[in-house]
C-alpha cells in the first residue's frame, strides 16, 4: 500500500474547504429558524491504541499476538492526531491496550493525558469479552494457554480489564472509559453478565456497539446505495442505557479497518463517506464517534486528513457542534 498522498495539497484544501462550506451554509440556515433547544451535535474522534494486522503491509499478521507493540509511526501518529484535534478547541479519546504500558518509555502517552485527552481502557491483551470458551479469548492465548491455565473465562477477562486500569493508574493516567476489542452488532445487549462486570470494575459506560451496514465488493468505488446504507446506520448508532444502568455509546460506521483493510477503500471514499455521516450528525444534533486506529491511518492516511475533515466540519457549523470526548458525551445521556 502506498502512503504517499493520492492528490495534491491544493486539491486537499479544495475538499476540505468545500465540505466545510456546505456544512456553513446549512448550520447558518438551521440557525435563522431552530429555537433554543435544538440539540447541539456531539462530534468524537477516538482511535484505538494497538497494532492492526495487515500494517504497516499487507501480510502482517504477528501483530495479533502483540498488540501492545506500537511502533514509532503509530506513536507519532497518535500524537499529532492530538494536537490537530486539539487546536480545533476539542480532545481525542483514546483507548488503550494494556501491553503499551510495558514499553520502556510511555513519555508520549502521558504527554497525551497532559493536554486533556482521556484514555480509556481497551483490555490488556484485546480480549474478547464475549468469550465463553479459552481458544475464543485472544490469539495470544491459542500460542500460551498456560497464561490462563486453571483460570475460568469470565475470571479472565475481569483480570484483563482491572490489570489495564491498574497498569494506567500506576502509570499516572485515569482510566476513563471502556471499548470493546471488536465492534458488536447490539452492543453487550446480550450479555447481561458483561454489563454488570463493568459496573462492578467502576465504569459507567461503554462502547461495543459497531451497526453492521453495506459495504460493497472489495476494491471497488463504493456505490451511491453503500452511502446511503452507512448513513442509515448513523441512526441507530446513537447512545442508549442498558436495562443494568450501564451507558452504551456506540461506534460510528464506516470504521478505518473496514474501509481500508477488509475492503481496500480509497481514501477518498472514505472521506466522502466521513464527510456525509458528520453532516448527517450536524444536521440531526446527533452524536457521531469516529473509531479509527493510529497503526492503519498512518498508512492509509499519512496526512490525516479524515480527522481534519471532521474537525473542519465541526468548526464550520459554529455552535451547533462540538468537538467531546465519550466521557461528555455519556454526561448527556438520560437513564
Amino acid at each position: 500500500m502506498n502512503s504517499q498522498l493520492s492528490a495534491s495539497q491544493t486539491t486537499r484544501r479544495q475538499f476540505l474547504a468545500g465540505s466545510a462550506a456546505l456544512v456553513a451554509s446549512a448550520a447558518c440556515g438551521r440557525m435563522s429558524r431552530a429555537d433554543d433547544n435544538q440539540k447541539v451535535a456531539q462530534i468524537a474522534v477516538t482511535l484505538d491504541l494497538e497494532m492492526s494486522a495487515e500494517y504497516p503491509k499487507r501480510g502482517m499478521t504477528e501483530w495479533n499476538y502483540r498488540k501492545g507493540d506500537l511502533d514509532d509511526a503509530t506513536k507519532k501518529y497518535s500524537l499529532r492526531a492530538g494536537e490537530l484535534v486539539k487546536k480545533y478547541g476539542g480532545v481525542l479519546h483514546y483507548f488503550c491496550v494494556g501491553q503499551v504500558l510495558e514499553h520502556p518509555s510511555v513519555e508520549w502517552l502521558k504527554e497525551l493525558a497532559a493536554a486533556g485527552h482521556p484514555i480509556g481502557n481497551h483490555t490488556y491483551d484485546h480480549v474478547y469479552v464475549k468469550a465463553t470458551k479459552p481458544e475464543e479469548l485472544q490469539f495470544r492465548f491459542k500460542r500460551a494457554p498456560w497464561l490462563i491455565a486453571g483460570k475460568s473465562v469470565s475470571d479472565v477477562i475481569r483480570e484483563n480489564i482491572a490489570i489495564t486500569n491498574k497498569a494506567l493508574t500506576a502509570t499516572g493516567i485515569t482510566p476513563n472509559g471502556f471499548r470493546t476489542p471488536g465492534g458488536f452488532q447490539e452492543g453487550i445487549a446480550d450479555r447481561p453478565d458483561v454489563q454488570q462486570m463493568l459496573l462492578d470494575l467502576g465504569f459507567t459506560w461503554v462502547s461495543s456497539k459497531y451497526v453492521g451496514h453495506k459495504i460493497g465488493k472489495p476494491k471497488e468505488e463504493p456505490t451511491d446505495e453503500v452511502y446511503a446504507e452507512i448513513r442509515r446506520a448513523q441512526k441507530e448508532s446513537q447512545p442508549f442505557v442498558y436495562p443494568t444502568g450501564l451507558i452504551e455509546i456506540p461506534m460510528n460506521p464506516i470504521s478505518d479497518v473496514g474501509a481500508f483493510r477488509a475492503n481496500y477503500w480509497k481514501r477518498e471514499w472514505f472521506l466522502r463517506a466521513l464527510r456525509e455521516s458528520v453532516t448527517w450528525a450536524i444536521e440531526t444534533g446527533s452524536m457521531f464517534d469516529l473509531m479509527a486506529h493510529p497503526s492503519c491511518l498512518v498508512v492509509e492516511d499519512p496526512e490525516l486528513e479524515s480527522i481534519q475533515l471532521i474537525c473542519e466540519l465541526v468548526k464550520a457549523a459554529g455552535p451547533r457542534a462540538k468537538l467531546v470526548g465519550l466521557d461528555q458525551i455519556a454526561k448527556t445521556v438520560k437513564k
